[in-house]
């Protein structure tokens, strides 16, 4: 079984419908596309995406992967636009290290202590940054298909960026990027638990634009569940084509 979280019950019921759970830490089983989930408010940010996620993997034996579903924020909205969707295919949390005045971003490897608790020269330590392989990450969900989705990579912040001067300083320092407050959490855990992860964000907003000018949420909403939709009915359809004796129509 596939676990499918949000942070909030908004972001879950555009992705599964109105039964979706509705308070913070309630999961429920559901029949999402012909396919078997259990779904999961976390909660916004870090903290609540650890807690909550981990405490169902902790009595959960039975799940294949964790499916991570919201909107974010776009460091660039020529490559990532408001209403797109993106396959994430790296976490980073800047604000995890040394942090000096002034400063951008934190420096992750200056404080020496790793996340997963591996010495500090270690070539898989993870400081603050995750990265994975989306298209193999799916394939092990049976969420194959969404590998023709564009990628993006994210930034998971405690602290939402609030004006444009600060998303101007991230943009430069990484790039196009998204912005979101859960899915380094969500990535960690489940990499810990050594399960199969994805994530797929919609861009509800330019970062940095507060109050909320140039958003479009229930747009960003609407693209996310027909997205996740589609990928949730992705191994129906992959089976659909293939004949009784296992062969592809296609071919």
């Amino acid at each position: 079984m596939l676990l499918v979280a949000a942070a909030t019950h908004q972001e879950l019921a555009a992705v599964l419908g109105d039964a979706a759970p509705a308070r913070q830490g309630e999961v429920a089983e559901l029949e999402a596309d012909g396919r078997r989930v259990l779904a999961l408010v976390t909660g916004v940010g870090m903290l609540n995406a650890a807690l909550e996620t981990g405490r169902v993997l902790a009595v959960r034996g039975d799940l294949a992967g964790v499916l991570d579903v919201g909107v974010a924020g776009s460091l660039d909205v020529a490559t990532h636009p408001v209403g797109c969707v993106r396959v994430v295919e790296s976490e980073i949390w800047p604000e995890y290290g040394l942090l000096a005045h002034g400063a951008v971003t934190a420096d992750a490897r200056a404080l020496c202590f790793s996340l997963d608790g591996s010495a500090p020269d270690a070539p898989d330590a993870v400081f603050d940054t995750l990265a994975w392989d989306a298209g193999a990450e799916l394939a092990a969900m049976g969420l194959g298909p969404a590998t023709e989705k564009p990628r993006a990579r994210a930034l998971t912040v405690s602290g939402v960026t609030a004006d444009a001067a600060r998303a101007g300083a991230l943009r430069e320092r990484f790039g196009p990027c998204l912005e979101n407050m859960e899915g380094f959490a969500m990535a960690y855990v489940a990499r810990r638990a050594r399960l199969p992860f994805a994530e797929l964000r919609a861009v509800s907003n330019p970062t940095g634009a507060r109050p909320p000018r140039d958003w479009n949420l229930p747009g960003a909403l609407a693209a996310l569940g027909a997205a996740v939709r589609g990928l949730l009915a992705s191994d129906r359809r992959e089976g659909n084509n293939r004949d009784a004796d296992g062969r592809d129509e296609r071919a």
